[in-house]
């Protein structure tokens, strides 16, 4: 199979979290699997679990990653975030990426929910392509109330190349 490119954008959102060896990982929407990828290069006895309500994301990730599905570092299932157990009790770190839940609807039982299983110290990472610089300022409006409403402290990245904005809960 052939080598996989991760977009830079993907690879910079990675680099901002600081993914250690022994973290706990969710990723909300982890569609083709490029993030799960470079999460889990990253991982010795932490572990992803990774999550998408698309089952065409669900086999991507599965696919892109079935090393380390098979080593197990890499949990992938088909689950939306309201409705999820996470097996790991505690959370390290939480990854999206344009996942649009957190700005365009209300969504504090799942924030409440991240809040329970986020360690004290560690943080929820949410990017979005911030290509369209008129959404931008609702992203950050909307997404940070979302998490702020749940118990996040919230700081917020831009970064021009790629177009990206983060924002970072931490608890």
């Amino acid at each position: 199979m052939a080598l996989q490119t991760i977009p830079p954008r993907i690879r910079w959102a990675v680099d901002v979290m600081d993914v250690q060896p022994n973290d706990h990982v969710l990723e909300i929407g982890c569609g083709p699997g490029a993030g799960a990828e470079l999460i889990c290069q990253k991982l010795e006895s932490g572990k992803l679990f990774a999550i998408d309500r698309s089952e065409s994301g669900v086999d991507r990730t599965k696919r892109r990653c079935a090393q380390y599905v098979e080593s197990g570092r890499l949990t992938v299932r088909q689950i939306d975030l309201a409705t999820l157990r996470v097996p790991v009790k505690r959370l390290n770190k939480v990854f999206a990426f344009n996942v649009n839940l957190f700005w365009v609807r209300d969504c504090a039982e799942e924030v409440a929910l991240l809040h329970e299983r986020v360690v004290p110290g560690g943080a929820v990472y949410l990017f979005y392509d911030a290509h369209q610089r008129e959404l931008v300022p609702n992203i950050v409006k909307k997404g940070s109330a979302a998490l702020q409403g749940g118990g996040f402290r919230v700081s917020v990245i831009e970064q021009k190349a790629p177009a990206v904005v983060g924002l970072i809960g931490r608890r």
